[in-house]
């Protein structure tokens, strides 16, 4: 690809932002070398490996290539007998150690059923040596870059355990001359070093008292630091050790660069691999960055980008293009207000272009197309540019002759404000010119104009379509959605005419407009209008045939659950009615045995009549559980209209009784009050009860004895409360009377009084009545959840 063109498409600022996600500096060199190729398999590989790599970082999680540095230069050196020193050994542990920690995230990031068998990279992780037993024989020998370790060979150990000895009888000596007699002669009681030896501080008036060496002197020569003649040997040993501890850290040193030489090849293999896999999951992360997407690749010279997001714009304010070229025409003329979004269109053709075909995703939707070119021209005004600089028509001209005869089917040319910067009728010619013969040439091609002679030659050339970036004229503000097949308009006069310009310029201005762009004009304002009305009209289309389906969804869903219920209710009525025959077969079978029996013993005739009654009450229970059934099933549903506050219903869910407290609401909710629980309720939750008693007694509970006697339980027929609503004071208080009695009797307590908030006036009155009862021992307004202020809780003594 041409410099230019990747300057212009801003190529190089990708190129940066992907070179901050590489950790090593060999990757790093990989990802600033990056350039677009045209072999199609070579890109495909390199987009799949990117795809890989996104797909692991999703799944596992993050990976650290931080200890990769080029040791390549370590490792010739030692192909020609030169050891490696302390600081190289650590730079080759700490590789060893990240191949490792990158091949064991390999392993662990297949772990699962869910996840691939393979991909691109497995090779690549497979080839990776950890060499640990390397790693750990020079983490136990060196422990930091200043310091190896005493057990790093069995001579190292030995010189250091003398020199230790040494050190401590020289110190012996010192301490014995310092806290002696010579203490007097001395600056301070210290032992310090001047040139690797032991010595003393001394008062120079003193030198000649304490015999010894001297090796530096302070700044104003009153203290001498002398080598007392007593350590003097010693001192000697110990620098004689310290010379033998050099020569076994470099046998220690050459031990381990032999062992590193052994694996060189291992090791060298290791740099390249992991500077590839740095290098494809920093396009990933890139990728992952601005939100990218693999495309798919032809040679065919067909673009189709959905949903495409220039990659240097804000990513909350961009707004994605649709943008296609190649099937039914190969050249597009972009037309529209200035700062409607046609150069960012432009530039974000050529620059995916250009990150396809560098194995890098691309932001947009998945299954975006992009073709392969082998060159990508660009004459990109740069006063429309992001980078802000200027240009003139010559330059213009000057970059189109560059690549003219370059130009054929395997190209991309982008032009933007073609014949812009002269005179508008023979820019417009030139620029008709220039587009006619790159049509004719085959050559993929996009360009930007505000010329309505381009446009025409859009609408009359076939093979060429026009484009626009829609404006709104209310807003004076652009959308940037690019849209195709219909030409745009500048919208000069609209715009002016809402800035405030007055009316009779903009009506003088139109009066200069020739008859023919008048009418061009005319036409594109009617095919915009079109266009937004057919826009709208598929909009609505598209929300029918959603809610259409949504609602086929549901019907077939509560089909498929009326068929599962009808299933099983047929089912469950089976099995009953099998039950049924068989316990009936077995019934008549022991009758007709007991008859048989009774018959041909002579029995008692009473026996015979006793058999029948019990079969006759056997064959009568079956049909009343059947009529109760059958009456169940053939109930029907409540209705709003079916209900008043104080009905007493049965809450089937709950198999509770309670009392209606407010009328259903638009959706069929409602209260109801169950004892002391106030609970909200659906009225297909309800089944209404006959008040065959008072409000106060939930139904019937009389039994009729086969003598006639009518037997009633006070605690089997009193409700836990009393409705008083809609009763005057003196109605409630009557009431109220019977139903304490009859609640004191059955031992029912606490009970609870409804009297409603309303004036005050029943509750007050219901309060003076319980203060006069005797048999009542206290009472209390309503709590929340019991009612409030609308209701009194009565206990009983």
């Amino acid at each position: 690809m041409n410099e230019k063109a990747l300057k212009v498409l801003e190529y190089p600022k990708i190129i940066q932002k992907l070179t901050e996600y590489a950790a090593s500096a060999p990757a790093k060199e990989l990802c600033r070398n990056l350039v677009p190729v045209s072999d199609l398999s070579q890109i495909r590989r390199m987009q799949t490996e990117t795809t890989d790599a996104v797909s692991r970082l999703l799944r596992k999680g993050n990976i650290s290539f931080s200890g990769l540095t080029d040791l390549r230069p370590s490792l010739r050196r030692l192909e020609i007998g030169s050891a490696l020193n302390i600081e190289e050994l650590l730079r080759v542990c700490r590789l060893l150690e990240t191949t490792g920690r990158v091949k064991a995230w390999s392993r662990s990031a297949r772990t699962g059923e869910e996840e691939p068998q393979d991909d691109s990279l497995e090779e690549l992780f497979a080839g990776l040596s950890p060499l640990t037993p390397l790693a750990q024989e020079i983490t136990r020998c060196i422990l930091s870059e200043e310091e190896i370790a005493d057990d790093a060979s069995p001579g190292l150990r030995q010189v250091r355990r003398q020199m230790h000895q040494t050190n401590d009888r020289i110190r012996q000596q010192l301490n014995a001359l310092v806290n002696g007699q010579t203490r007097t002669y001395l600056q301070d009681a210290v032992i310090t070093q001047r040139n690797g030896r032991f010595c003393i501080p001394v008062k120079a008036e003193y030198r000649g008292q304490v015999p010894g060496m001297i090796h530096d002197q302070s700044s104003t020569g009153s203290t001498l630091f002398v080598e007392p003649m007593a350590v003097v040997k010693l001192n000697n040993d110990l620098r004689e050790l310290e010379l033998r501890e050099e020569k076994e850290i470099e046998i220690v040193l050459a031990t381990l660069s032999s062992q590193v030489a052994d694996h060189s090849d291992a090791i060298n293999d290791n740099i390249l691999l992991l500077t590839e896999l740095d290098f494809i999951f920093a396009r990933a992360r890139l990728s992952l960055s601005y939100k990218g997407s693999e495309p798919d690749f032809n040679e065919d010279g067909r673009i189709r980008i959905k949903k495409g997001r220039h990659p240097l714009l804000d990513a909350k304010k961009v707004v994605p293009v649709d943008i296609r070229i190649g099937d039914d025409f190969t050249m597009l003329v972009i037309s529209g207000p200035n700062t409607g979004g046609k150069t960012v269109s432009l530039k974000t053709v050529g620059l995916f272009t250009l990150l396809g075909q560098a194995g890098l995703h691309i932001p947009a939707s998945d299954h975006s197309e992009l073709s392969v070119f082998d060159e990508v021209y660009a004459d990109i005004g740069d006063e429309q540019s992001i980078e802000q600089s200027l240009s003139t028509f010559s330059s213009h001209m000057t970059n189109i002759v560059s690549f003219w005869e370059q130009a054929d089917e395997r190209s991309l040319v982008l032009f933007d404000e073609l014949g812009a910067g002269t005179d508008p009728t023979e820019g417009a010619a030139l620029a008709i010119a220039i587009l006619s013969n790159l049509h004719r040439r085959e050559v993929r091609t996009i360009a930007t104009t505000h010329y309505s002679e381009l446009k025409v030659f859009a609408l009359s050339t076939p093979g060429v379509e026009n484009g626009c970036c829609e404006f709104s004229v209310e807003t004076l503000r652009p959308t940037y959605r690019l849209l195709i097949g219909v030409p745009g308009k500048s919208n000069a006069f609209a715009i002016s005419e809402k800035l405030g310009l007055p009316d009779y310029v903009i009506a003088e201005a139109k009066e200069h407009l020739s008859q023919e762009a008048e009418s061009f004009e005319d036409v594109i304002s009617d095919l915009e209008s079109t266009r937004i009305l057919v826009e709208r009209e598929r909009e609505d289309a598209n929300r029918y045939r959603l809610e259409m389906e949504e609602l086929k969804k549901r019907l077939e869903r509560k089909e498929d659950r009326l068929e599962s219920s009808r299933d099983e209710i047929l089912r469950k009525a089976r099995e009953e009615a099998q039950s049924i025959l068989r316990d009936a077969k077995e019934y008549a079978d022991e009758a007709i045995r007991k008859y048989n029996r009774l018959g041909n013993a002579s029995g008692s005739q009473k026996e015979m009549e006793r058999e029948r009654a019990k079969l006759r009450e056997k064959v009568s229970g079956l049909q009343n559980d059947n009529s109760l059934k059958t009456a169940k099933r053939a109930k029907k549903e409540l209705t709003a209209k079916d209900l008043r506050v104080g009905d007493s219903v049965k809450v089937l869910s709950m198999n509770l009784r309670g009392t209606v407290s407010t009328l259903p609401d638009a959706k069929g909710n409602l209260f109801v009050q169950m004892g002391i629980l106030r609970s909200q309720v659906h009225i297909k939750d309800l089944e209404k009860l006959e008040d065959e008693l008072p409000a106060y007694a939930k139904g019937p509970s009389s039994k009729v004895s086969g003598s006639g006697k009518i037997k009633m339980s006070k605690s089997a027929t009193i409700s836990a409360e009393i409705n008083l609503l809609g009763m005057t004071t003196d109605e409630a208080i009557v009431e109220l009377d019977k139903y304490l009695d009859d609640a004191y009797l059955a031992h029912l307590s606490p009970v609870r009084v409804v009297h409603g908030k309303g004036t005050g006036a029943l509750r007050k009155a219901v309060h003076q009545y319980l203060r006069r009862q005797k048999h009542v021992a206290s009472y209390r307004l309503g709590e929340y959840g019991e009612g409030d202020a609308g209701v009194t809780i009565v206990e009983f003594k």
